[in-house]
């Protein structure tokens, strides 16, 4: 199949929209698992991890391991490359001959990084990859992110979809960890500041310390616990302390934060 300029194959290829919900592209991929031709990864991922597939037949596609392609537009099957071997088609206006990877958005500025080992969108000069996280971050948040180590190389702690390689936006917490920025967002609307991992503030929370303080002074305690002391452990500093005890909230005495939980030392009557 021949495409001519100003042919009806030309205006197939312009008007008509090939792809799926994930990528718009002009070919289809051929799992090297099973065998079976799906329009993208996901699309793959999606039907082999379904509940109506046995969970000992669920999978997920190695990516680096497709070598077969076949074009949308004359269904000719080949070796992954970016143009066709029969119609000379571009398969994809971004293509990535590590990944196998081919997308014909190119808005979102992928490009491939050597260190994740995988591609990324946002432009590679927008970018930085740690090497002790293991994953690309912003950089601006290059000289101020807290390190750790294969920082995104686990599920989100909300949703439980792997973040590495996730299609949604993901946030860089202020005690390192990562999570979705939907449920990060989800998490503020029901009054959630701590981080799900570590239980850290996620975010500056000096206004809120600052109303339990008049919250605290304006509940006084009965005379029975007036003396009465506890433990405490910061969850923001990890700090130690023996405070008074109190119904509402402990304050840290190092960095004076709320987010704290008793130790040692229980009221009693």
């Amino acid at each position: 199949m021949e495409i001519e300029k100003g042919g009806s194959l030309v205006d197939m290829v312009v008007s008509r929209d090939f792809g799926c919900s994930h990528y718009k592209r002009k070919c289809k991929i051929r799992a090297p698992c099973c065998g079976e031709v799906f329009d993208c990864r996901h699309c793959h991922n999606e039907a082999k991890n379904s509940f109506e597939v046995s969970q000992f037949a669920r999978h997920e596609i190695p990516r680096h391991q497709v070598t077969k392609v076949i074009c949308s537009l004359c269904d000719k099957e080949q070796d992954v490359q970016q143009n066709c071997t029969n119609c000379n088609v571009s398969m994809g206006n971004y293509f990535c001959s590590k990944c196998k990877f081919f997308d014909d958005d190119v808005s979102k500025n992928t490009y491939h990084c050597d260190g994740c080992g995988i591609c990324r969108v946002g432009g590679a000069e927008n970018f930085f990859h740690c090497d002790q996280c293991g994953c690309c971050y912003s950089k601006m948040l290059k000289d101020s992110h807290r390190c750790i180590e294969r920082a995104m190389h686990h599920n989100c702690p909300i949703c439980y979809e792997y973040l590495f390689d996730s299609l949604k936006d993901v946030s860089v917490l202020q005690c390192g960890h990562t999570i979705h920025l939907g449920c990060l967002q989800e998490m503020k609307l029901h009054f959630q500041f701590a981080c799900p991992v570590c239980s850290r503030s996620i975010c500056d929370m000096t206004s809120v310390w600052e109303k339990l303080d008049q919250e605290v002074a304006a509940t006084p305690m009965p005379d029975i616990y007036q003396n009465k002391m506890v433990w405490i452990l910061c969850n923001d500093c990890g700090v130690k302390s023996n405070v008074h005890f109190h119904i509402v909230a402990h304050k840290c005495q190092s960095c004076n934060s709320y987010n704290t939980k008793q130790t040692i030392g229980v009221p009693c009557l």
